[in-house]
């Protein structure tokens, strides 16, 4: 079930990561999802779980390659400057007085062919079936690392559009108060208003703009660290495709009821497959009393002599076979070692599980608190609008004052805030909802 799930995943993973490199184009407005996209094929820390995928598979190659048969040549010429030996009469030889007993040919010529092959070894085979895992645990990895980077996309989108709809409220706010300032600058002119009513409009106006400056200053950071995420050059240019209304209802409802599947969720897969390789390891230790066997099968053919060189041909083949005995105990060591990190991980195992459950009941519970505080908001923001439209027709009818128009249209905005702050809220509790259970 883990293994066909963790492949299942790894396909999906690596297939979202090459469609992206294919669709993302370079655009200015860019949706939350066109953001994701372009996350995954250029965000760096996705791009080295790709790498490090890529390397496991040269790495189950390099594996294999031990046990295949291993072919070596050679040739080494030699000739003695001055050849080795002793006195004929110091060796006990008959021989004239100078003569001397040399103990090596002058002139070596020689040419080798050597073949070994592996033929059993318990660590070759746990090697081999370690790097296999290794791939599957780095192609978890890079799940894990395109879902946490469409998280970190998702959480710089979400502020930034907040700002983004904040701003064009501010400037319908604008756009209707300076239709009202240049409204009350004529009855002023026509002596039907006050200067201190225009003075007002024009503090108000002044407050509107200024956090406009304000919300534009913040917005440029926030977008920085929405390229940075992504991967994006930060002097490129980025604007926002969505709004608060498509994204909740592209969000749709959050998912209350659904019991936590973990392995929905690439980093508890992860976490198994380190299991699994620690168990390889135990594994490798327990039976570290197996023989390693291998044969090797060697042809050397060399020319020998002082002024006339002899051809002195030979071949060997050989059996070799390796039986550890005793090595001080360090095998014992080690495989406790092995043993003690399987139980770490069961307990880390055991606390990942944990903060899932309890990821996921915060993040339905924030929800529950935003979805109310929407609903209120939205009570409220329709009874600003009212008051708001209320005070405006009195102050153009002349029977209400400025004062009550300022203090509507700040009511207004506050509440146009708000509103916008719970939906915000409203949206980030479902993200995490989808988040937790792995969705």
């Amino acid at each position: 079930m883990v293994q066909q799930f963790s492949s299942t995943l790894r396909i999906t993973a690596i297939c979202l990561f090459l469609a992206s490199a294919l669709v993302v184009r370079a655009q200015d407005k860019l949706s939350l999802s066109d953001c994701i996209q372009y996350a995954v094929s250029n965000n760096p820390q996705v791009r080295v779980a790709q790498l490090q995928v890529n390397d496991a598979e040269w790495r189950i190659k390099e594996s294999k390659a031990t046990g295949l048969p291993q072919f070596s040549g050679g040739v080494d010429i030699q000739r003695f400057i001055k050849q080795p030996g002793l006195p004929a009469e110091a060796l006990g030889f008959d021989a004239p007085p100078g003569t001397k007993i040399t103990f090596a040919l002058k002139n070596s010529l020689a040419f080798n062919v050597q073949a070994n092959q592996l033929l059993f070894s318990n660590s070759y085979l746990q090697a081999l079936k370690a790097a296999r895992f290794y791939r599957e645990y780095v192609s978890d990895q890079l799940a894990v690392a395109i879902r946490t980077v469409t998280n970190q996309v998702t959480d710089a989108y979400l502020p930034a559009l907040l700002i983004t709809d904040n701003l064009g409220i501010l400037d319908k706010n604008i756009t209707n108060l300076e239709k009202l300032l240049n409204d009350t600058k004529a009855i002023t002119k026509a002596g039907f208003a006050e200067q201190l009513d225009v003075d007002r409009l024009e503090l108000s106006l002044a407050t509107l703009r200024n956090e406009r400056g304000n919300l534009l200053r913040q917005m440029d950071i926030v977008i920085n660290a929405l390229k940075f995420t992504m991967g994006k050059p930060i002097a490129d240019k980025l604007e926002l495709k969505d709004n608060v209304d498509r994204l909740m209802q592209e969000f749709g409802t959050a998912d209350l009821t659904t019991e936590i599947n973990y392995m929905n969720r690439p980093e508890y897969l992860t976490l198994l497959k380190g299991r699994d390789l620690s168990n390889i390891q135990v594994d490798i230790y327990k039976k570290a009393w197996l023989p390693t066997a291998s044969a090797f099968v060697n042809y050397q053919s060399s020319w020998q002599g002082n002024d006339k060189l002899f051809w002195i041909p030979q071949s060997l083949a050989g059996l070799s076979i390796s039986v550890p005995i005793w090595n001080g105990g360090g095998t014992t060591a080690s495989k406790q070692r092995a043993i003690l990190a399987v139980q770490t991980i069961e307990v880390q195992k055991a606390q990942l599980e944990s903060s899932f459950q309890l990821e996921l009941d915060n993040a339905r519970k924030q929800f529950l608190n935003a979805q109310d505080r929407v609903g209120n908001q939205q009570k409220n923001l329709e009874l600003a609008q009212r008051i708001y439209n209320t005070t405006q027709t009195k102050y153009k009818a002349g029977v209400g004052s400025s004062f009550e128009l300022v203090s509507a249209e700040q009511s207004l905005y506050t509440a146009q805030q708000a509103l916008m702050q719970a939906q915000y809220d409203l949206l980030t509790a479902k993200s995490a909802i989808k988040r937790a259970l792995g969705q």
